[in-house]
């Protein structure tokens, strides 16, 4: 594929990978919803087709990433291929831990009636594969967006300063996740249902929207970099 095939499928994929977490987002989040654990639970029980549905569009949002890790990679390589691999294998690793995690939501409540669980172990199982955060895919997807932004700042592929919102946006999200998973925001984890969570996701989705249009209708610019 040429450079300018792989830019307009990056910025669709883009579009595309946004639309379907935020999808996946909402259709999850309505499917557990209620006020403590064990309501949830009981909700999740009433909705198991939603939470199929999240868990195959969660498997769809890995191909969007892997389709974005190989398009970026061949349009950044030429500015570090090293780093450019090292994006690529996170974009790699960043989707695999999602799907996992909504069909063990779609069986527990199945494994409870049956009593594989007791009780007591069924809610905090269940607590824990609620519990509304962004994991380790995302830190995975931080770095990989960091080094993809950087190298496109490196080679002045797109114009410096969207390149620098994707440096600034990226770097945030890759300070702020490791805090998150240790516990260091007011109440433990930073949760999808926090307004600080938004706050620091912002300047991302802001950022790939605005690089998936300039990747679609643009494409990306001739190398500026000087040749070490």
């Amino acid at each position: 594929m040429t450079r300018t095939q792989n830019a307009r499928l990056a910025g669709i994929t883009f579009l595309a990978y946004i639309a379907i977490g935020i999808g996946a987002l909402v259709v999850g989040n309505a499917a557990t919803a209620g006020s403590g654990i064990a309501a949830r639970l009981a909700s999740v029980a009433q909705h198991t087709a939603d939470l199929r549905l999240v868990a195959v569009l969660s498997l769809v949002s890995c191909f969007a990433a892997l389709i974005l890790g190989v398009t970026l990679y061949a349009i950044t390589r030429g500015e570090g291929r090293d780093l450019a691999l090292l994006a690529l294998v996170c974009r790699v690793i960043e989707g695999v831990p999602g799907v996992s995690g909504t069909l063990g939501l779609v069986w527990l409540p199945s494994a409870a009636d049956a009593q594989a669980l007791d009780p007591a172990a069924a809610q905090a199982l269940g607590a824990y594969l609620m519990r509304g955060e962004a994991g380790t895919g995302a830190i995975f997807f931080a770095v990989a967006s960091t080094l993809f932004a950087w190298l496109m700042l490196r080679g002045r592929l797109v114009p410096a300063w969207l390149a620098w919102l994707g440096v600034v946006a990226s770097v945030l999200l890759v300070v702020v996740l490791p805090l998150q998973l240790g516990g260091v925001f007011v109440g433990g984890a930073l949760s999808w249902a926090s307004a600080i969570t938004w706050l620091v996701w912002l300047p991302m989705l802001v950022y790939e929207v605005t690089l998936a249009g300039w990747l679609i209708v643009k494409g990306v610019a001739a190398s500026q970099r000087t040749p070490s």
